[in-house]
């Protein structure tokens, strides 16, 4: 078992403004997530590959970085010339998989697979291999702020049977309206990463904010607080 529960705040719910103010109210977390958006694949359009290069100058953080893109192969050299330490692409816009797992591998930085809410679980059979991680959406993605399909939690289940049974050093990161109510019960089933947008950068003290999680986090892995 992985017995470590990562905090990764998002940078989506930050204020765009003072963006170094707000990577240093994070710097006990573990994780910085990057959600990149294109405006095609989903309806928002975000961050490019100068963000994470900017987030590598002023954290020490790992730089996780989601591409929500309708071609992934065409943009994520950017990325990982940016310095992602963790680059995630969407199993439902990449048809060679295996092929981008290697090309992101081979470039230094781990490889990952996000997966939609309505996409079967069983289409990470091909590929639970091949990745370091999957980052199970626990919303649509696009926007900030929404909240937790319920559904998730099943999902996130099935993933961590898979996980298990073929690539047991593979985390399982979700994303999307978790918060102090129900971390607890999406590490119960099954995250190693927890992605946080809202629930961190809309409170004042956001280091309070990350060892509360922390500790709701380890109750979740039956750690006690």
């Amino acid at each position: 078992m992985i017995d470590e529960v990562r905090i990764a705040p998002s940078i989506l719910s930050a204020d765009f403004l003072n963006m170094g103010a707000e990577l240093d109210s994070i710097a006990s977390a573990d994780w910085i997530h990057v959600d990149v958006m294109d405006g095609r694949w989903v309806p928002n359009l975000t961050f490019g590959p100068d963000v994470v290069a900017a987030c590598k100058r002023r954290s020490d953080l790992v730089v996780d970085t989601h591409l929500m893109v309708a071609d992934p192969r065409a943009v994520a050299d950017f990325y990982l010339g940016a310095g992602a330490d963790a680059l995630s692409f969407h199993l439902e816009a990449c048809p060679h998989a295996y092929r981008m797992c290697q090309r992101i591998r081979a470039a230094g930085a781990r490889p990952g697979v996000a997966l939609n809410p309505a996409t079967a679980v069983s289409s990470l059979e091909a590929v639970i291999d091949y990745v370091d991680y999957v980052l199970v959406m626990s919303v649509e993605p696009g926007f900030s702020g929404q909240t937790f399909i319920p559904q998730s939690l099943e999902r996130i289940r099935r993933v961590r049977e898979l996980r298990d049974r073929r690539n047991p050093t593979a985390l399982i990161e979700v994303d999307g309206g978790i918060g102090p109510a129900n971390i607890e019960d999406v590490v119960r089933a099954g995250a190693d990463v927890v992605v946080c947008g809202s629930a961190v950068f809309k409170t004042q003290d956001r280091s309070r904010t990350i060892a509360l999680l922390r500790e709701r986090a380890r109750l979740g892995k039956g750690m006690g607080a």
